[in-house]
């Protein structure tokens, strides 16, 4: 061949550490690794023992490669003969499990290569799957005689993943939804967590709460030092609300499965930058069945003996079928309703709601569960009983 073809990972310099070698004093070399150790410059001053270095050193293997991070390589290629080539095309592509990626800058061929000259070109890639990558550079270019001449190099390499990424999630009663994402780092060198956040589906706004307001200032949870250490796990807690506009449709907002999707940014050793979006998250939608019952405001805490409000939420969850419903309210050993029991609440047409005020006592402290209410659908002679629909804090009243 008259071309010769050099490819070099590009990546950050490292800090250097020394293996520190010592002895006591008493010892045959007396003080003369110490002093050996103070004069060496790769050191810090002061702290000679400790494997600490302040310089840094070029990369001496080709290191490891995580998802979401970018792949650069320096390709050269460079005339080792006397002659001049000519016509030469110089790509490079990128080979995976499932796609293959031209990297190549410019598709161009270079006229005419002089003896002792290089065409050198820098590649960049975000990776984004995860397994065997290999790197294909092809050369083809002419000879002084005509002669056309091609040839190719494998350069193979792994792509690991970075992060470990499980998610919970909680219904609540108001059709909020709470994601809980556990984020572990399964790389063996420290991660800066730059930014983790949740970009909603389009039925939903959240709210994110990892930070705690102090003195008026917005404060991290995990503190001011955002880096998270080998194997370590960190949650993340988000609050999604639907929209005004489906949360009134309640057969609407019910069978959505779609949350949305994390987007986690973070930096590794001299602030190499990485990125992973996850897929759309999916959770498993809540079953209310026909008649959905739930609460719209009730006090945390209320006076023993003492009537207190609380306001229900009643929604026929059915599509198709108008039900006519009857409340009946049934105390238990602590709770008692105030009011008549068995009244007409009227036709409820599908995905339809309506609010009902209903008043009642505790004759127990502590924490006590509103339970006893029952709704008789007339048209199927059908009832849907609601037990535990929430608990309140009953203290004893203030002595005047």
């Amino acid at each position: 061949y008259f071309l010769i073809f050099a490819v070099m990972r590009l990546t950050k310099p490292t800090l250097f550490t020394n293996i520190p070698v010592t002895c006591e004093e008493r010892d045959l070399p007396g003080n003369l690794f110490n002093q050996l150790m103070k004069d060496d410059p790769s050191t810090v001053k002061g702290a000679e023992t400790l494997m600490l270095g302040e310089m840094l050193t070029l990369p001496q293997n080709f290191g490891n490669i995580f998802l979401g991070e970018t792949f650069s390589s320096y390709i050269s290629v460079h005339n080792d003969s006397n002659q001049v080539v000519k016509d030469i095309l110089v790509k490079a592509d990128l080979q995976t499990s499932s796609q293959r990626l031209n990297l190549s800058a410019s598709s161009a061929a270079v006229t005419e290569l002089k003896p002792d000259c290089c065409i050198d070109d820098v590649i960049h890639h975000e990776v984004k799957e995860i397994g065997t990558h290999i790197l294909v550079c092809a050369v083809s270019y002419t000879t002084q005689t005509g002669e056309k001449m091609y040839f190719r190099k494998f350069f193979k390499f792994q792509v690991l993943k970075p992060l470990d990424v499980k998610t919970k999630f909680y219904n609540a009663e108001t059709d909020e939804v709470f994601l809980e994402a556990q984020i572990q780092n399964i790389t063996t060198s420290p991660m800066f967590m730059e930014k983790v956040s949740l970009e909603p589906s389009m039925m939903y706004n959240v709210a994110e709460l990892n930070t705690v307001d102090t003195a008026g200032e917005s404060e991290s949870t995990f503190g001011s030092r955002t880096y998270l250490q080998p194997m370590d796990t960190r949650q993340y807690l988000y609050c999604l609300k639907p929209k005004q506009e489906f949360a009134e449709k309640a057969g609407v907002i019910k069978g959505v499965t779609v949350i949305g999707k994390l987007d986690i940014v973070w930096k590794t050793n001299l602030g190499e930058r990485g990125r992973l979006q996850t897929s759309q998250l999916q959770r498993m939608a809540p079953g209310y069945g026909d008649v959905r019952l739930s609460l719209e405001t009730i006090p945390d805490t209320v006076n023993l003996e003492e009537p207190f409000d609380i306001t229900c939420k009643i929604t026929n969850c059915s599509s198709e079928r108008t039900m006519d419903l009857v409340l009946e309210m049934c105390n238990t050993n602590s709770i008692h309703w105030c009011g008549v029991s068995g009244r007409q609440l009227g036709k409820l047409h599908p995905s339809s709601s309506l609010h009902l005020a209903l008043t009642l006592l505790s004759s127990v402290q502590g924490l006590q569960s509103v339970s006893g209410l029952r709704l008789t659908d007339t048209f199927l002679k059908r009832t849907y009983e609601y037990d535990d629909i929430a608990q309140v804090c009953v203290v004893s009243s203030e002595v005047k």
